[in-house]
């Protein structure tokens, strides 16, 4: 008995299994992928400071595409990767040369070499003088006026001029920078007329009680008694005299609602407590 014979198919002959040639296209093809996300990361940081160089690293990528179709279609995978990298490194090359394009140039100096810089004087801002004001001269309601104007010169608020008959002791109301109220009485004496204790207790009698005064004051042209200025300390009233109006009108002293009471400034001065001056 003859056994049927069976012929072998013969497998069709094709291109030979290369390691080398694999192993080198998936080397380029993680070498372009690398390059590819090194290229789109850079791609959203210049889209983000700057559109102009996005677009062209978009022109860049569609030339990459445009060149890689023009090949053959039968190119071999090491000749397309080549290509890719070059395409990629292409688009870098112009998109670093754009940037480097609009950087600022450096600014060129201001002198030239071997020049002496120039010597920048310093501005001088001129304080206005303020115009010192003769009290003698004026009359008792130009002075409480005076007065008034000073208050509103160095900041305070609700400035208003009370004084002539019935003000009970109060010639010019105001409030200090602070809040506090103020309460002033105005004397405007010749130098020998000096303020006694009966017109400080007659003052002190009405500006906390009727005037509901923060800060009572009492400026004159003159000068305290020793019992006036005793008075005066132990009731918490400011006095003003001459030196320290002339003082305050020319912005040279301190505004009366900050200064002390009589009695500290006598001792400020060096006298003691009840000495006339």
């Amino acid at each position: 008995m003859t056994a049927p014979e069976h012929r072998t198919r013969r497998l069709p002959t094709g291109r030979r299994f290369d390691l080398r040639a694999t192993a080198m296209f998936f080397a380029l093809a993680a070498l372009g992928l690398g390059l590819v996300g090194l290229v789109v990361r850079m791609a959203f940081g210049v889209a983000e400071h700057r559109p102009a160089w996005a677009v062209l690293l978009s022109l860049g990528v569609v030339a990459a595409l445009v060149l890689g179709r023009r090949g053959r279609s039968g190119l071999s995978a090491a000749r397309l990767a080549r290509r890719t990298t070059d395409a990629l490194e292409q688009a870098t090359t112009t998109a670093l040369d754009a940037l480097d394009a609009e950087r600022p140039a450096a600014p060129a100096p201001a002198t030239a070499p071997g020049d002496r810089p120039s010597v920048v004087e310093p501005t001088v801002v001129e304080v206005p003088a303020v115009e010192a004001v003769d009290h003698d001269a004026l009359t008792p309601e130009e002075f409480e006026r005076a007065i008034a104007d000073l208050c509103v010169r160095d900041g305070c608020a609700e400035v208003e001029v009370v004084g002539g008959a019935g003000d009970l002791g109060a010639d010019v109301l105001a409030v200090a920078p602070d809040g506090r109220r103020l309460v002033i009485q105005c004397k405007r004496y010749g130098e020998d007329n000096k303020v006694g204790s009966e017109e400080l207790q007659r003052f002190g009698g009405t500006c906390f009680t009727v005037h509901e005064a923060d800060v009572a004051i009492l400026v004159t042209t003159s000068d305290f008694t020793a019992p006036a200025a005793d008075y005066a300390d132990r009731c918490g009233i400011v006095c003003v005299d001459r030196r320290r109006l002339c003082a305050w009108s020319e912005g040279a002293g301190p505004e009366p609602w900050a200064a002390e009471t009589c009695g500290e400034q006598e001792q400020e001065t060096g006298l003691p407590d009840g000495a006339s001056r």
